[in-house]
């Protein structure tokens, strides 16, 4: 179960996407109905499952419009596990709800679990270039499971966008600016930090992301394999 909660959460904070066109939003355009897949490789560039991410519920206007986005992760051996968060493009900014992160559509999966959370949306301004620094974002979950408790605590800092980069994925080829980020977990007495780097496409969102270990060797890496809108 930490396996799996430290994979969606660190999925969450880094990479949650959706496809389209909007006004409001330029690298998280909210369309309803649009579905994005990508592939996990580990860092022998084997398959280790899929996430799979669908738009619903799409309600506002130009300025303001928030939705629901749905996500499915398959691990390798079969397993699924389904979630939901919120998001909201609001002025010249995306929002991650982080409350919403770990619901109780997805906590009910692993049994009696009581969960307490705190933090900061995540943001990604609608206007990226070279050299910008981006918030930080910060989740900390208190968890009961029979009679234990259990801190976790998940931040995201040092975020810049790095370069402009074209890349092709197995969905197509995509203009992409770059944002690197460090993602710091802490739970129980284990403390880790992951460099990452994401490649984002404007009408698009996420294309790919690699994860590195403190010696900046890749340990995995995901990538859009298919998407629909």
């Amino acid at each position: 179960m930490k396996k799996l909660i430290t994979s969606i959460l660190l999925s969450l904070l880094i990479s949650p996407l959706v496809i389209g066109q909007s006004v409001c939003s330029q690298y998280y355009p909210m369309v309803e109905g649009a579905t994005m897949q990508y592939t996990s490789f580990n860092k022998k560039g084997k398959e280790d499952g899929t996430f799979t991410y669908t738009v619903k519920d799409v309600e506002g206007n130009d300025s303001v419009v928030s939705a629901t986005m749905t996500m499915q992760m398959t691990d390798k051996k079969g397993n699924t596990y389904d979630s939901e968060y919120g998001i909201k493009c609001e002025g010249d900014v995306v929002k991650i709800d982080f409350k919403s992160l770990m619901n109780e559509q997805m906590m009910s999966q692993f049994g009696d679990v009581e969960v307490d959370m705190s933090g900061t949306d995540i943001v990604l301004p609608n206007n990226l270039s070279v050299g910008q620094e981006l918030p930080d974002a910060n989740i900390e979950m208190k968890m009961k499971m029979g009679g234990m408790n259990m801190n976790m605590n998940v931040e995201t800092v040092n975020r810049k966008v790095e370069k402009e980069e074209t890349i092709t994925t197995p969905a197509g080829t995509f203009p992409c600016v770059v944002i690197y980020s460090e993602t710091k977990s802490k739970m129980m007495m284990a403390n880790q930090t992951f460099p990452s780097r994401t490649w984002f496409s404007k009408g698009v969102g996420m294309v790919k992301q690699e994860t590195y270990n403190k010696k900046g060797k890749l340990i995995s890496r995901s990538e859009l394999t298919a998407l629909s809108n």
